[in-house]
């Protein structure tokens, strides 16, 4: 990956943690029930590599000895570090500025490696290669993400799905060539670990979660999606309409009432 690309994919998530970690779906349990069971023990160290705003961080506390989240984006760390102080600085977790292909942690150091939503946003080849000297011989990669939108009512989600074309279009229409981010392909996540030759077993699961959800957390679940983002930011007037037509749509399909979404997973896992 190019300096400038790698600049631009940590740009992206700037100046919405708030947003992103207030709406934003927290890592299912599944997520270390699935893990554990594999690695047949409590992990000692988890590492949960992309972190965001510690959502899929703070599910390992009481489950590992310590917990360690790598995240380069400032805006988003500092929103974990907060949570992390608002829930006491439990010792078990610290979080650090990082890039997932350098990695400051020692060789065979790691049970379990985690990128939650975060993968595709990584060069496959060296970050696979520098999670392999991470973990330690039978330790697990996991990456796992929610198919979007989630489930509610084909009506709403299929404007959500309209409102993320249009958010793609006029980030190619109003970004300038050299500031577009670059993301892989999630479906190549399992061929990739497949490919990298690191892991000796390798596999899909997929599961799903529950999660009760009012009108504005179902608007600003849309809107936390980094082409939204993006190009509010460039200054999108078209994208806004939309997105304002988009809330009144979900607010009258929720009708002032709480109801319950699901999330859909997809865990791509490779075992060293």
């Amino acid at each position: 990956m190019n300096e400038q690309i790698k600049h631009n994919n940590i740009e992206r998530f700037t100046g919405f943690g708030d947003l992103y970690n207030q709406n934003r779906p927290s890592a299912p349990q599944e997520v270390v029930r699935i893990l554990t069971t594999y690695l047949k023990k409590s992990p000692q160290t988890v590492i949960d590599v992309g972190c965001g705003t510690g959502l899929s961080s703070f599910i390992w506390l009481d489950e590992a000895e310590h917990i360690i989240g790598v995240e380069p984006s400032d805006d988003m760390r500092q929103v974990a570090i907060s949570r992390w102080k608002e829930q006491g600085e439990p010792k078990a977790i610290h979080f650090i500025k990082g890039l997932s292909h350098q990695l400051d942690l020692t060789s065979e150091s790691a049970d379990i490696i985690t990128c939650s939503q975060s993968f595709h946003w990584m060069e496959p080849q060296v970050t696979l290669k520098e999670f392999a000297r991470v973990l330690r011989p039978g330790g697990i990669f996991a990456a796992y993400d929610c198919d979007w939108p989630p489930a509610f009512d084909w009506e709403i989600e299929e404007a959500y799905s309209q409102l993320l074309i249009l958010a793609n279009e006029q980030v190619k229409q109003l970004a300038e060539s050299e500031k577009h981010a670059f993301k892989w392909n999630k479906n190549e996540h399992l061929t990739n670990i497949r490919q990298s030759g690191h892991f000796r077993f390798s596999k899909e699961i997929v599961f799903h979660n529950w999660e009760i959800c009012d009108a504005t957390r179902y608007a600003n679940i849309a809107l936390s999606q980094g082409d939204l983002q993006t190009a509010l930011k460039l200054g999108s007037s078209e994208l806004q309409q939309h997105f304002t037509a988009f809330q009144e749509k979900v607010a009258k399909a929720f009708n002032g009432e709480k109801k319950e979404i699901l999330f859909s997973y997809r865990m791509r896992m490779g075992i060293k």
